[in-house]
């Protein structure tokens, strides 16, 4: 959340010639609700539904795609093993949560952090961190690069993985 995986993948799937899929966006014009909306009425294991299935879609499409997928991905054991399985490369974006809170402080879709920015962002890193490691072929930390320059990372890692 807030590392810049929409702008980089939009970035990625112009370079590359491939589709660009966002899960959020995804999801939202399939139920034509937000997240905050979706978590509000439904609650987080529905949101966590239709993400599953959105990835699963994504990974299964026979073209080639640019996926960005909302961060809490990873928080299911089966989507972990979908992504390993599917022999996608996956890179992870990192950044210093300070940086983090500054970019997304006051988003209305981000019902995770309504009451402590600061605190969420380390209670997930904290949580997230190990299963991102579990499924990435990389990682670029963000800290003051640009989009571009970022994507030049994500396509160097790639390279150097399909080198392997």
């Amino acid at each position: 959340m807030g590392t810049g995986k929409t702008t980089v993948g939009r970035v990625l799937a112009d370079r590359l010639g491939r589709r660009y899929v966002d899960t959020d966006d995804v999801i939202l014009e399939r139920t034509g609700r937000t997240v905050r909306e979706i978590f509000a009425e439904d609650g987080e294991p529905a949101f966590r539904a239709l993400e599953t299935q959105v990835l699963r879609e994504a990974l299964a499409s026979a073209d080639p795609v640019v996926l960005a997928a909302a961060g809490g991905v990873v928080l299911s054991d089966d989507n972990r093993a979908a992504l390993r399985a599917s022999g996608a490369f996956v890179a992870w974006l990192r950044a210093d949560p300070a940086l983090l809170v500054r970019r997304v402080v006051g988003q209305e879709h981000r019902p995770l952090l309504d009451d402590d920015p600061a605190g969420t962002f380390a209670a997930m890193r904290a949580a997230r961190d190990p299963l991102y490691g579990e499924v990435a072929d990389g990682a670029v930390d963000v800290d003051g690069l640009t989009p571009a320059e970022v994507a030049d990372r994500v396509l160097a890692l790639e390279s150097a993985q399909a080198e392997l």
